[in-house]
This record gives structure tokens, C-alpha cells and sequence, in this order.
């Protein structure tokens, strides 16, 4: 399909206004086998673009989800920062919504159980659905039970129709995934009781372009959100977004609560979002050139900064072998002449390489070990828990470049 014979994956209308071409690129997970090293890779076209009539970020390109999520390396339990936050919610929804065994919290794309775990140790009902058959099964062996399925309308009539329906549904870091939009809000609608609330939370447009965070675009995250146009889609099912809190994680995220049209009133903090996003311009191109400049300067500092190093006869590894990190070396064309390897947690990588730029992938005790002079921190949203693990790496004269919103050396 052709830029011009695109449609908004929200309204469904056309034409959408091209904001930031990245060429073609490798998918941000897929890993490669070192024998497989100097093999072809599938590359897919990465265009980032503004539907002006309902305020939708969104690539133009979708690969199929089959190919994406069927078997995924994301682990969310790696991460001691996601575990804490996914901790603190489950408390919270238990006190505040009054949760017990009778009650069914619901999420989509649930991973392995991170969040929806904590919400069984205090004695709630849950359900899992994620159609990541690895990731899925780890969940049930923590006592998370998952349907090993992608949900949308269709499925959640199905649970309708056995009497499962949700007094909360969680959807966190998954509303970007979804080729059929519509679908996915009609099932929420569809599944969530009268009186229940979704609480939804994803990358905050606005923070993605003030902090310059273009790692932020690939292929997985479809569609990326404002609360205009979050309320613009979810009001065409029947739903409303009655709050919004702007959290820190992941760079700048939003967390929205969804419920019934008409349930529950709109708090003030909606409506001062809606309006802050107006006066700044979410429907408008011209809001988003400060950004595509900003990435272009970041780019060029950053390489030029690894080169320097380079010429110096300085080592630089990096950290985090994650969608983020590789859409940046890709889209930066930071090679292996540059960047040596890159450390992860995640023991699934580890032995792989990364998609087209392919260093070597190594456990992160590698960094101690091996000392290079400097680490990119590839995952820099985490980046105070990572800095903490590598305490050893640090105290023996490592440093680390943190290349968001500008590269610092630290």
C-alpha cells in the first residue's frame, strides 16, 4: 500500500500527513543467529505519519502480528523497575476498586504474568491473554492463567458469552501492537462489566517528541497516542476516557481510565490534558518538525561522539539489546566498527546478535569482565537500574553514554 492509499487506523480516514521517514528497516526483535550473521534479513519500510482529523501517530506500514508476537523475546520480569511499578498498581486497584476471589482483572497482552501475578497474591481472580506461546506458558507455571490467544472482538464475545467479564482490564505497553484498533476497543467494550474500568497505558506522544526519542519507532508500536486521540477512539465504541495521569516510565508514558460512556464522570485532569495538547498543536504537522530537527542534531552528535571515541583508541560496548536499541543502531547506522557487542539480562538473546547492525549479544557480566572504556546505554529508560547493577563495571572506570534526550556521558 502506498502513502497516499492509506488510512487512519483510528477514524479511517485519509489522506495522513507524512512527519518523519526512516527508510527500511530490520523488526526491532528479530534476533539473528551468528550463523546466519551474513544471510539476507526481512526489511520493511518505517514511515511515521499525523492523521489531522483525529490527532493519530501512526506507521504506515503492518507487518504481520503473526510474525511480531507469536514468539516474543520480551520479558517483562527482567526489568526490577517494571516489577515494582506493575506491584504498586495491582496494590492499588485491589484497595481502590475493592477486589477480591469474585473479581475478574483481565489483560491484553500479559506477558509472563509480571503484573497480573501480584494481583493473585492478594486472592483476585485473573486472566491472561497473550498470544506469545513461550512467554504465555511461563505465565501459567507462575499461576497466572492465559489465553494463549490475540484479543479482539471476536474473543471477547466468546468470554462474554461464558460469563468472563472484566471489573478491571489492563492493556499496559500493548495499545501501540494492534493492527485492528477498532476491533481490540470494541471487544474492551464488549468484555468490560457496567461498572468496570480499563486502564490503559502507553508512550505519551508529547514526550516522544520533546525528548527527541525516536527509538521509539518501530514496527511493533503501530500507533502512538495523545489523550485527544485516545478520547476521539475510544468515543466511537460506547466508551469514555474519564481519567489520565502522566507517569514517568518508559521515558513518558500515559495512563488512561476507560469505562462505559455515561458511568462515571470526566475528572479535570482530561480536560486539561485535551486542552494543553490543543494549544501545543497535537493535530497539526507543523508541531512535529521540532522533532524530526531534533532527531536528525541527536544522529549526528551521537555518532560523531562514537567516532571521536573510536579515534581515540577507546572501547565502547553497549547495554540493552531491546526494540529500542536496535531501531537506534539501525536507523543511526551504528555498526559493530563502533559499538563491539551489546550486554542484556535477557537470557534468551543472550548468543544471538542484533537485527541488521548484528553484534554479538552477551550476558551483562560481560561488562566487568571485558571493561571497554564506555557503555552506550541502550535502554536509557531504565538507566538508574542498570547503572545500579553494574556498580562493578562503573568502579573499575566504566562509563556510560546515555544517548536520550542528548548524549551525556556519566
Amino acid at each position: 500500500m502506498s502513502r497516499s492509499e492509506f488510512r487512519c487506523r483510528s477514524c479511517g480516514r485519509a489522506p495522513t500527513t507524512p512527519l518523519l521517514s526512516m527508510g527500511t528497516m530490520p523488526l526491532a526483535n528479530s534476533y539473528v543467529k551468528p550463523e546466519d550473521a551474513d544471510g539476507p534479513e526481512e526489511r520493511f519500510p518505517l514511515d511515521w505519519v499525523l492523521c489531522e482529523h483525529c490527532a493519530l501517530v501512526q506507521i504506515t506500514e503492518t507487518v504481520p502480528p503473526e510474525k511480531l508476537f507469536k514468539w516474543y523475546y520480551y520479558y517483562s520480569s527482567f526489568s526490577d523497575t517494571m516489577l515494582a511499578h506493575s506491584q504498586s498498581l495491582a496494590d492499588r486497584l485491589t484497595r481502590e476498586r475493592q477486589l477480591g476471589p469474585d473479581s475478574l482483572v483481565m489483560e491484553i497482552g500479559s506477558n509472563d504474568g509480571y503484573l497480573l501475578q501480584y494481583y493473585v497474591k492478594n486472592n483476585v481472580g485473573v486472566l491472561g491473554v497473550d498470544p506469545a506461546e513461550n512467554i504465555a506458558k511461563l505465565a501459567i507455571e507462575r499461576g497466572v492463567p492465559t489465553v494463549m490467544e490475540f484479543f479482539g472482538a471476536e474473543f471477547a464475545k466468546r468470554m462474554a458469552a461464558q460469563g468472563k467479564r472484566a471489573d478491571v482490564l489492563h492493556a499496559n505497553n500493548v495499545f501501540a501492537h494492534m493492527p485492528d484498533l477498532n476491533g481490540v476497543v470494541e471487544g474492551i467494550q464488549t468484555i468490560l462489566k457496567p461498572d468496570g474500568a480499563a486502564i490503559i497505558e502507553m508512550p505519551y506522544v508529547k514526550d516522544l517528541i520533546d525528548n527527541g526519542e525516536v527509538d521509539t519507532i518501530y514496527h511493533e508500536h503501530l500507533c502512538y497516542y495523545s489523550a485527544a486521540s485516545l478520547a476521539n477512539l475510544f468515543a466511537r465504541h460506547g466508551l469514555a476516557v474519564y481519567d489520565v495521569e502522566r507517569i514517568a516510565i518508559h521515558g513518558g508514558s500515559l495512563r488512561v481510565f476507560v469505562g462505559h460512556k455515561g458511568a462515571r464522570p470526566a475528572g479535570t485532569r482530561l480536560a486539561e490534558l485535551v486542552a494543553e495538547e490543543e494549544s501545543w498543536g497535537v493535530s497539526r504537522p507543523d508541531a512535529y518538525r521540532a522533532f524530526v530537527r531534533r532527531v536528525e542534531t541527536l544522529k549526528t552528535d551521537l555518532v560523531a561522539l562514537l567516532r571521536e571515541l573510536k579515534a581515540a583508541g577507546k572501547r565502547v560496548a553497549a547495554y540493552g539489546a531491546g526494540a529500542k536499541g536496535s531501531t537506534l543502531l539501525n536507523y543511526f547506522g551504528i555498526g559493530s566498527e563502533l559499538v563491539e557487542y551489546v550486554a542484556d539480562r535477557n537470557t534468551l538473546k543472550q548468543g544471538l546478535c542484533m537485527p541488521g547492525t548484528h553484534q554479538p549479544i552477551c550476558a551483562p557480566e560481560t561488562l566487568a569482565k571485558d571493561r571497554p572504556d564506555y557503555c552506550l546505554l541502550l535502554t536509557w529508560n531504565f538507566a538508574e537500574e542498570i547503572m545500579r547493577q553494574q556498580a562493578a563495571y562503573r568502579e573499575q572506570g566504566g562509563r556510560f553514554i546515555i544517548p536520550i534526550p542528548k548524549p551525556v556521558i556519566v
